[in-house]
């Protein structure tokens, strides 16, 4: 005869599968939370940042444009040399505004590529966590419940038998002195 299953105690298994499910329903909303941080960053650094400096960047080149106009017709007119320092002085200040226009788009641009870069494996691993514990774990937990539910009929058969044992076991008559 086969020996009898120790089981001690089916309480923590259900205490687990407990935990488990609570685990899964906190997990899931932060991992999906992270993936749209991510997007959102990304959205926000390729569409707003890129978008901003470029246009920044034409409306100083623009403005550039428009100061080295002013200093040549100024230089023409020959009008006194202040007013030449003047322009002289605005081209070089709209030629830094361009300056650091074209310096910050590369940077927008550098970091577009290297954000990629650095949390495309990031991303890959919490999207398989995430795919993990959308089915593994989800099994994990049904295979649970199918313990859960085999323990439980393996104690009521094993109840029984002993029900049936006790019944079936004669009186045993007194014995006087």
């Amino acid at each position: 005869m086969a020996e009898k299953a120790q089981i001690t105690s089916i309480e923590a298994i259900e205490a687990f599968r407990a935990k488990l499910i609570v685990f899964l329903g906190q997990a899931r909303p932060v991992l999906e939370e992270v993936g749209s941080e991510l997007t959102r960053t990304q959205n926000w650094l390729q569409n707003d940042q890129r978008r901003f400096w470029e246009t920044e960047l034409r409306r100083r080149e623009r403005r550039l444009e428009e100061a080295k106009q002013e200093l040549f017709n100024a230089s023409l007119s020959q009008l006194q040399s202040g007013t030449t320092a003047l322009q002289q002085m605005a081209v070089q200040r709209a030629q830094r505004a361009v300056r650091e226009a074209e310096a910050k788009l590369g940077i927008v641009k550098k970091w577009e590529t290297e954000l990629e870069n650095r949390t495309a494996p990031l991303k890959k691993q919490t999207e398989q966590l995430h795919g993990f514990l959308a089915t593994d774990m989800v099994r994990a937990v049904a295979y649970l419940d199918q313990i859960l539910r085999t323990l439980d009929a393996y104690r009521n058969v094993s109840t029984s038998r002993s029900e049936k044992i006790t019944a079936a076991e004669p009186e045993k008559p007194e014995v006087q002195k």
